[in-house]
């Protein structure tokens, strides 16, 4: 299902974040949205998905979403594994989790607590936990800041491998991860 967003406008107080803004997510692709810091590309994210309503305009998406934050709003307490199953449920075994965790160079931190892991590697569990969630639209807020070079192209690929077919909007300031991952690029 595509994603429409039809004549969104979003203000805090004084401050005009969206104006107007209206475009087709289109069903099985991938949706870059670049601009400057401070643009609204983090609050359009947040209108699409729900979580803040437009000030006017609307939003046609489908009901199950996943998402990727800035921050990644793990359960510090828990383990990397019982995050992932905060939203897989049983979806998944605890083994196949580990699988899933090796691919991106997180093999053996299923038992680890949140918390005694580093930020690059609370990043992609965070992005792991969104991806194996159960979702027909999933929302990337920066979702590789934090990674250094050759890891990000690990998990790049290993991403664009889960996503293929599948509805997403991106919102990066890196011009190559719109080249590699998008199928089509939106400038706020």
């Amino acid at each position: 299902m595509d994603i429409i967003a039809s004549d969104i406008s979003k203000s805090f107080g004084d401050n005009r974040v969206l104006s107007g803004f209206s475009h087709t997510f289109r069903a099985g692709s991938i949706t870059a949205v670049m601009g400057a810091s401070g643009c609204g590309k983090s609050t359009l994210l947040s209108v699409l998905m729900g979580i803040l309503k437009p000030d006017s305009g609307s939003v046609d998406r489908p009901e199950r979403i996943s998402a990727v934050f800035q921050e990644n709003r793990l359960c510090e307490n828990l383990t990397v594994s019982a995050n992932i199953r905060l939203v897989t449920g049983k979806r998944y075994s605890c083994g196949e989790i580990a699988e899933e965790l090796a691919k991106i160079g997180l093999a053996g931190c299923e038992n680890k607590a949140v918390r005694e892991l580093s930020g690059g590697m609370k990043r992609r569990a965070a992005l792991l936990r969104a991806l194996l969630a159960d979702y027909d639209a999933l929302f990337l807020d920066e979702p590789f800041k934090g990674l250094d070079a050759e890891t990000k192209r690990t998990v790049m690929e290993y991403c664009k491998g889960k996503i293929r077919g599948k509805t997403v909007v991106l919102v990066t300031h890196d011009q190559g991860e719109c080249e590699y991952m998008a199928d089509e690029t939106i400038e706020l």
